[in-house]
């Protein structure tokens, strides 16, 4: 019963986090304060783990709106960075997504933050088209303009693999998979014009929106897309 209920505690404060995100995507503030500002140790716990599954999208508002994040939300952020480091054995998406958290404080904390060392990528290498949806949308985090990582190197040589892994997670109803491959998606050079992408998102978005982390994914998308298209 403890753990169930420290479940939905943590799920809770994802999906508050993930609707502060959007929030800010879409107007262009900050976070909440009583979201970064906690002093009881519980909450901040919990709120350190929620930045965590987060990730690095916490601090996307500030790189795609050319803010500064306030001191309360690169102390937490720098917090969870420290708490919850790859272990040995970990799988590539979490080498992958601490890596991108921890290129994300560099950004703007280059003097505090250490200098992340990029992790290798080959196991993408070769990988089905479905796996590779997978994947992408877990580490969907790194869909950033301008990142020039070797995940997204190996993203950009197959965009219609992508495409189909997209087109594949609409139809299985899978929404968050759908948002994060639709995402990577908005920055892959080769989309095939019969994909329907902008169409595409919107459908995500009616039919999955209504889930912050869908959202997030979406709004990134979309300001992606507007960047591109202006």
């Amino acid at each position: 019963m403890k753990q169930s209920g420290t479940s939905a505690l943590l799920e809770g404060a994802v999906q508050d986090l993930a609707s502060d995100v959007v929030s800010a995507l879409r107007g262009g503030g900050h976070m909440r304060a009583e979201s970064t500002a906690m002093t009881d140790d519980a909450e901040r716990s919990v709120a350190r783990a929620a930045v965590r599954v987060v990730g690095a999208d916490v601090l996307l508002p500030h790189v795609l709106l050319h803010t500064s994040p306030t001191p309360d939300e690169l102390t937490l952020f720098r917090e969870s960075v420290a708490a919850y480091p790859p272990r040995p054995d970990a799988t590539g998406t979490v080498v992958w997504s601490h890596w991108a958290m921890t290129s994300a404080l560099r950004r703007f904390d280059p003097v505090g933050a250490p200098f992340p060392m990029e992790p290798d990528a080959t196991w993408l290498d070769g990988t089905s088209w479905q796996h590779l949806t997978h994947q992408l949308a877990v580490l969907a985090p790194l869909a950033r303009p301008g990142e020039d990582c070797a995940v997204a190197r190996a993203t950009r040589n197959r965009p219609v693999d992508v495409a189909r892994g997209f087109v594949r997670a609409v139809r299985r109803r899978d929404w968050r998979q759908a948002a994060g491959a639709g995402r990577w998606l908005t920055l892959l050079p080769g989309v095939p014009d019969t994909l329907g992408l902008d169409a595409g998102l919107d459908f995500v978005d009616l039919m999955g929106g209504q889930d912050p982390r869908v959202a997030l994914h979406l709004q990134a998308a979309r300001l992606t897309r507007q960047g591109a298209l202006a």
